[in-house]
């Protein structure tokens, strides 16, 4: 039986080793379930982004992260051939593109997380029926926790199982409170019999 998966998706200017800590975290605690942590496709001058961020606005977001799919698509894909138990997590830039896999429903998903994201796909949404965790910080100066708030608001909207966490002074960022979080939502889900 293959082994359950999480892949964690970093954020714009990044790399997947920027999340080792979450993943070494993750490791630690969801015994059975390999933890990995791909770079995204595109290069950027500090490292790789999902989709560019040049001129973006949030009229042009949502064609950027449809543009974005194949690429997306093509380095998620061999990680989750042969398995049947698999979870997204994404920070930021990596959480938009967690929540964007969900919405599509063509993904064998078993639970979704973001930290310190937005929703910003368009519609149709046929979603997996995933539960899905969203994680901010309430002093987040680069994506307002409004935006973590209203993801959640939506999501549930679709009949989804959301839950959510606005952590008090916390900035754009992963704290060991939201890796706790992180390990407890997916153990529910991946370290079944």
């Amino acid at each position: 039986m293959p082994r359950p998966l999480v892949i964690l998706l970093h954020g714009v200017h990044a790399d997947g080793a920027n999340l080792d800590p979450l993943r070494d975290f993750l490791a630690e605690h969801l015994p059975g379930v390999d933890v990995v942590a791909p770079d995204a496709p595109f290069a950027t001058s500090l490292g790789f982004q999902w989709f560019s961020l040049d001129n973006i606005t949030p009229e042009n977001r949502q064609r950027r992260i449809v543009e974005a799919r194949t690429a997306f698509d093509a380095v998620v894909r061999p990680l989750v051939a042969s398995r049947d138990r698999v979870a997204l997590c994404g920070f930021s830039q990596g959480g938009m593109m967690a929540i964007d896999a969900l919405l599509t429903g063509q993904w064998p998903l078993v639970a979704v997380a973001g930290f310190s994201t937005r929703l910003a796909s368009p519609p149709p949404f046929t979603p997996a029926q995933a539960p899905v965790l969203i994680v901010h910080g309430a002093e987040d100066s680069v994506i307002p926790a409004a935006e973590g708030v209203a993801a959640a608001e939506s999501l549930r909207a679709l009949g989804l199982d959301v839950r959510s966490h606005v952590l008090p002074g916390v900035d754009h960022c992963i704290t060991p409170e939201g890796m706790r979080l992180a390990a407890s939502f997916f153990g529910e889900r991946l370290l079944v019999a």
